[in-house]
């Protein structure tokens, strides 16, 4: 009976040891809150740094690395049912939870959130263009993760619940999905990460990352600097340093009579101005989604560097092979 069946944890309680992350037996996967609290940290308070990122985009492995379980234990979050909703996330610096009748004391306060500026709904373009591309950003984020990604329900089309993070007691218009008014942006920019993970299958490994070579003689994965060289110790202790690259080799997969023969570079920049990038080897690389780009997926050629604009991610792609020197 359960043989074909997934097995998803919720790996805490309130009870004593009950936070019980990465001791799930192997087969098992389990909602990954480091996922959720560290990338929050990274793009919106800044209290997690390039280290810390890495270590989520990567699968988790410190935490899942063990008997033999693959990256998939890692079910990759942003926002779940309790807690804000993303467009909430980038548009309250605190929980507004009146209407619960509990005198706003119910709840979580540790949401590693922003308002970009403003708290609650705004009319400010700056304020609003802020929030567009942090959204993206982060949509982004769990979309090139190594795991398995877990998007909640109504997130890609830009649900509120006016700041409520803790909702449970409210089947109104307060929770329910607004259909009506839905981003239909929003929705679009999503089905085109969801194409892209779908399209790679590097970003969908079985098997961890390990920096080793792989295929035609590339380390299977290298984190980039924007100076154009690999990350160094120094580089991964930096608390300023806010941009960094995620290179992946292809994996050479049969899919019917064609393999996946396209190297990936993820780029994230948060910072609040553009960084430019010095890219790998000599060869030419086409850009194949901006994160902050109204038409994010447009193929455009980029040569030797490419501007990350702020608060986003661009990917990369290069035919395997024609890579002088990663």
């Amino acid at each position: 009976m359960l043989q074909r069946v997934k097995l998803i944890a919720e790996p805490w309680d309130i009870g004593p040891d009950g936070y019980r992350l990465g001791r799930f037996l192997h087969g098992w996967s389990e909602w990954n809150d480091r996922f959720r609290d560290d990338v929050r940290a990274f793009w919106l308070t800044h209290h997690a740094g390039v280290a810390e990122l890495a270590q989520r985009l990567a699968g988790s492995s410190e935490v899942f690395h063990v008997a033999g379980r693959a990256p998939q234990a890692s079910v990759n979050f942003i926002t779940a049912h309790d807690g804000f909703t993303l467009r909430d996330l980038v548009s309250y610096q605190a929980k507004h939870n009146e209407l619960n009748g509990e005198g706003n004391r119910d709840g979580h306060g540790h949401n590693c959130s922003w308002n970009c500026g403003e708290e609650g709904e705004s009319t400010d373009p700056a304020v609003l263009e802020r929030r567009r591309r942090l959204q993206r950003a982060l949509l982004t984020t769990l979309l090139v993760a190594q795991g398995v990604p877990m998007l909640q329900g109504g997130d890609e089309l830009g649900r509120t619940q006016r700041g409520n993070n803790n909702a449970y007691c409210q089947d109104n218009a307060l929770t329910w999905l607004d259909w009506r008014d839905a981003d239909a942006e929003l929705i679009d920019f999503v089905a085109g990460l969801i194409d892209l993970r779908r399209r790679y299958p590097q970003l969908r490994r079985r098997n961890w990352l390990t920096g080793q070579a792989v295929g035609d003689d590339q380390p299977d994965v290298v984190w980039w600097h924007p100076a154009g060289r690999a990350m160094r110790v120094a580089d991964w202790q930096s608390k300023k340093l806010g941009a960094f690259g995620m290179q992946l080799a292809a994996e050479i997969i049969a899919v019917g009579a064609t393999q996946d023969t396209e190297t990936l570079l993820c780029l994230f920049n948060r910072d609040e101005i553009p960084v430019s990038f010095l890219l790998p080897g000599e060869a030419v690389w086409w850009q194949v989604f901006d994160s902050s780009a109204q038409a994010p997926c447009a193929r455009l050629q980029r040569e030797k560097t490419s501007l990350v604009p702020a608060r986003s991610v661009q990917i990369l792609s290069r035919q395997a092979g024609s890579l002088s020197d990663a």
